[in-house]
């Protein structure tokens, strides 16, 4: 059975505050495409480039240095603290957050923010950006529905209403700042790499394989671990704790996700710091909100409680 607006009142109605905002430019929309399309050829030619002419062990450590950090970015940054508040953080790592988060070059710090606080407003429901279940059951509306959540929806041009999801966002001052200069961070994120990568072998050629490897190979490993939280952890996996919506476990993305698959837990207790609270369960997103509240960086951080993970438990 399809998600219906007739079995779910539909949220998109025009109405006084309604959830859609407004549209993306035509060139921002064009830029999606860019940003999306020029890191996956990228990511299809990196096999045989590998194969052919090797990968020097700089462009691996710029690879895994930069995607650690933009993925931190968004799990600890853009998900964790900004969206759901799970730690209150000082002033200055609020905007070292929301600058690493921009490198990871999946929208500004307003966009990502608006659209997962409406994913869990309608988590698997009509208003939804990107369930998986929005077109039925059956094999090919599955099969629809996975490429729409993994990243069909991102090439929407409408945007979600910033006025309703993230007012509170928008009075930081900082983060205006952020995110009105995200270009800067998309330039840093791609154009530093190959300046590194440059100066560590002195070569043009140096400069080449940073800015492939740790510039456009890595944003297409980073978007479709990403994109798959969104997609195969409302799909695939187990579900030991309640949740009002089809949010699952995923092992195998645990070190990559950087704790994110954990994802049943999450939709059962949105504000939690930690997702992976079971045993055997690797967080390392938890484990850097862990060391920013040792380091006095953090505080008010959401632990998980034994109390409330047996209420949330399934029977």
């Amino acid at each position: 059975m399809s998600i219906t607006a007739e079995a779910v009142p539909d949220p998109l109605r025009k109405g006084p505050n309604p959830v859609l905002g407004g549209q993306r430019t035509r060139f921002q929309h064009a830029m999606i495409y860019v940003f999306v399309g020029g890191p996956m050829l990228a990511l299809v030619a990196a096999v045989p480039l590998a194969w052919g002419w090797g990968v020097g062990w700089h462009d691996l450590a710029l690879l895994a240095g930069f995607y650690t950090l933009a993925v931190l970015g968004i799990t600890v940054g853009f998900h964790r603290h900004f969206t759901h508040k799970s730690f209150k953080a000082k002033p200055w790592l609020r905007v070292l957050l929301a600058i690493t988060g921009s490198l990871a070059v999946q929208g500004n710090v307003f966009n990502w923010v608006a659209d997962h606080r409406r994913h869990h407003a309608f988590s698997d429901k009509e208003g939804d950006p990107h369930s998986p279940w929005a077109f039925g059951t059956s094999p090919a509306a599955v099969a629809k529905g996975f490429l729409h959540a993994h990243m069909g929806w991102f090439f929407d041009r409408n945007e979600t209403n910033h006025s309703r999801f993230i007012p509170d966002l928008l009075a930081d001052r900082a983060l205006r700042g952020v995110a009105r200069t995200f270009g800067l961070w998309v330039a840093v994120s791609l154009l530093l790499p190959a300046v590194i990568g440059g100066l560590v072998t002195w070569s043009w050629q140096g400069a080449l394989t940073g800015f492939f490897w740790g510039g456009l190979v890595r944003l297409a490993v980073s978007n479709h671990v990403t994109w798959s939280i969104n997609s195969i952890c409302h799909m695939v996996g187990r579900r030991p704790f309640r949740s009002r919506d089809r949010s699952r476990n995923f092992w195998p993305l645990a070190v990559l996700s950087m704790g994110e698959s954990w994802h049943n837990l999450h939709h059962a207790d949105p504000t939690c710091a930690r997702h992976g609270v079971l045993p055997g369960q690797i967080d390392v997103s938890a484990r850097v909100i862990w060391l920013f509240e040792r380091a006095g960086w953090a505080s008010d951080v959401r632990w998980p409680t034994p109390g409330r993970l047996a209420k949330l438990a399934s029977r």
